[in-house]
């Protein structure tokens, strides 16, 4: 059976609505895809850091609740729970701040057995950070060499903004690795200051990595890829509770979809067909809508039940 492993950071997430908090939820990028994931009844592990404390506790807990195996999630004696502040605006959408504690980044992990056509979920600032880049790299490329599938959430936020020259040749590295390349409008305006999917795939991607997916809120998502298709894929209307999961969902969705639709390394290098295309889109819009209707990260328990019967 094909599995799929998230490398990321795991947060606690404050969520404000109107200046007052609404609720607490464990969090991260990779983090939440791999709940959704395990939500959903598919094999995921989960490689990370967390705190020595009961926040940290509690996310372990929390990944192991929802059918993710976390023995990758070190834990170090003296660190605490990262923290992120995020606040919702009229329409939902969320603006961040972060606490972290950097000096304990340290990530020691055993490398977990991979087989071909296995799934990497990888990103964010974490993912190019200098402090544990040594180790996230040297994941990556054993990943590849086991013919694993590489999956890329770009998610630089404006608050890394000042950090842009340090991480770029981490980022160029994490474009080369990766069989997919995820991004929003946003990361792309701080990264290159850049605003449309072709700008940025022909300028700043296609060298690297041919099957690209831009991202814009609720404007349609596009995709551009090697065998030449370019199209955009309307998104639907939804009451929106918090987009605070939205693109993590989607991560998590495009990636149920590779393994629902028995998409493998040989269709990927083959060049994935417009129809396949369809269904991997489908299916990530579908993961992301269902997050955006609750105040949690995830997919809810309900929808994984479902998912798991289809």
């Amino acid at each position: 059976m094909r599995k799929v492993i998230g490398i990321g950071e795991t947060v606690l997430d404050i969520i404000f609505k109107n200046g007052q908090p609404i609720c607490a939820v464990p969090g991260g990028s990779a983090f939440n895809a791999a709940i959704s994931l395990g939500r959903c009844g598919i094999e995921t592990r989960f490689i990370s850091e967390a705190g020595n404390d009961r926040v940290g506790n509690e996310i372990i807990s929390f990944l192991r609740a929802n059918g993710v195996n976390a023995d990758d999630v070190n834990v170090f004696p003296d660190s605490k729970s990262p923290i992120s502040l995020a606040f919702l605006d009229d329409d939902n959408n969320a603006d961040y701040i972060f606490y972290k504690d950097h000096p304990h980044d340290r990530l020691e992990f055993s490398y977990p057995e991979i087989h071909p056509d296995d799934v990497v979920i990888f990103g964010s600032f974490f993912s190019v950070n200098p402090v544990v880049r040594p180790q996230v790299a040297g994941f990556l490329e054993y990943a590849r060499e086991r013919g694993a599938i590489l999956y890329y959430d770009v998610n630089f936020r404006k608050s890394h903004s000042d950090e842009i020259m340090k991480i770029t040749p981490n980022l160029l590295d994490n474009l080369g690795y990766s069989d997919f390349v995820r991004g929003s409008r946003e990361d792309f305006e701080v990264l290159y200051k850049k605003d449309s999917a072709d700008k940025v795939y022909n300028a700043e991607v296609s060298f690297y990595c041919r099957k690209f997916i831009y991202t814009q809120g609720q404007d349609p998502v596009e995709v551009r890829s090697d065998n030449g298709l370019s199209k955009s894929y309307p998104v639907e209307k939804t009451n929106t509770v918090s987009t605070i999961g939205a693109g993590d969902n989607f991560n998590a969705g495009f990636v149920y979809g590779l393994l629902k639709h028995n998409i493998t390394r040989r269709d990927i290098e083959r060049g994935l067909t417009e129809s396949q295309w369809d269904n991997l889109i489908a299916t990530a819009q579908l993961f992301s809508n269902e997050c955006c209707k609750t105040e949690s990260n995830y997919v809810s328990k309900e929808f994984g039940e479902k998912m798991k019967h289809q």
